[in-house]
């Protein structure tokens, strides 16, 4: 049997999907009722309801080792989907315990329990830092602790620590590293906060790149790694290394609105996550910009998928033929 976690979140979620239409056994780790139902609702996108029964739901938390070590019995492989993804400060301890020490318990019940096999979905976040003068990212690049890193990132790069010991210790693991991920089912979190953006009439826009993948990709090249005989690598995921701009354009352009038409540039970045941290003290709010991301939005860094293409003699797709159907969702 399959042990998802983090089922109900997107990549988890659709992941289900395609493991019941190749008539895989599988039990789904959840924490509350309330989220079962926007993963039926991804079973009803891809039209095979029918299969939604099929999944033997295990109440649990990653965080929680009594309610893991239950959801782990007949267990044989499994995919580590469960992440926090926060790029708010004010959730750094938070994002350790979920991020870094929920791995840890899930490698540690891999471990006790003799899972054969861990697939964990990381993050672009925790590959490494180009040198000087680089502009393309692989999974190579050496992680640099000196540089400025968020704390998702940071944790995501901790996750990935624990993982490769779970690896030392005789635990046959693959690392996938996917962009930011977009598909269906997840309102106004994720990717979908920037079609929602948009949407609404976003102005402003930076001269950055940004990595993407549709989440169908990200759960195809998860399940592929499963069933090969590699072991103990990692894998960067992205369909597209476009510009922010062109993206932001796209999704205007589909959803008939507006696109953005003012430049964001540095010295305004700089002013605006300024002004948003003041914001969110005042008003007690979640950030919405912070001086990560405020970087991040112009980064010209690209990301090479060349070693998942090859491997897996696999290529993805591009936005025009995922996008569409998400944003057909939207209107």
């Amino acid at each position: 049997m399959i042990l998802v976690t983090g089922a109900t979140g997107l990549v988890g979620s659709h992941l289900l999907v395609q493991l019941l239409q190749e008539n895989e056994e599988v039990k789904a780790l959840f924490r509350s009722d309330k989220q079962i139902e926007k993963v039926k609702n991804v079973f009803a996108f891809h039209n095979q309801t029918a299969l939604f029964d099929k999944i033997h739901w295990a109440k649990g938390d990653i965080t929680d080792i009594p309610s893991l070590e239950i959801a782990f019995e007949n267990v044989t492989h499994v995919y580590h989907c469960a992440a926090l993804i926060s790029f708010d400060p004010s959730d750094e301890d938070e994002l350790r315990k979920i991020n870094i020490e929920g791995t840890a318990n899930v490698v540690n019940c891999c471990i006790d329990f003799g899972i054969k096999k861990l697939c964990h979905v990381s993050s672009i976040a925790a590959l490494g830092n180009p040198k000087e003068h680089e502009t393309t990212i692989t999974e190579e690049t050496e992680w640099n602790p000196e540089e400025l890193h968020s704390d998702y990132a940071i944790t995501k790069y901790g996750a990935e620590m624990e993982v490769w010991r779970g690896h030392q210790e005789g635990l046959e693991v693959v690392i996938v590293n996917p962009g930011v991920i977009f598909g269906y089912g997840f309102p106004k979190k994720g990717s979908d906060v920037i079609i929602q953006s948009v949407k609404k009439g976003l102005s402003f826009y930076t001269k950055g790149n940004i990595g993407i993948i549709s989440v169908e990709d990200v759960v195809k090249c998860m399940i592929q790694l499963m069933k090969s005989n590699v072991n103990g690598e990692r894998y960067t995921l992205v369909g597209e290394n476009i510009s922010t701009k062109e993206l932001l354009d796209f999704i205007a352009a589909e959803l008939n609105v507006k696109k953005p038409s003012i430049e964001a540039k540095k010295p305004m970045m700089a002013i605006a996550w300024r002004l948003d941290w003041l914001i969110s003290k005042i008003a007690n709010r979640k950030r919405k910009l912070t001086r990560n991301t405020a970087i991040a939005s112009y980064s010209r860094t690209t990301f090479d998928t060349f070693k998942i293409e090859s491997e897996l003699q696999i290529t993805f797709q591009k936005k025009e033929s995922y996008l569409k159907t998400i944003l057909q969702a939207h209107k």
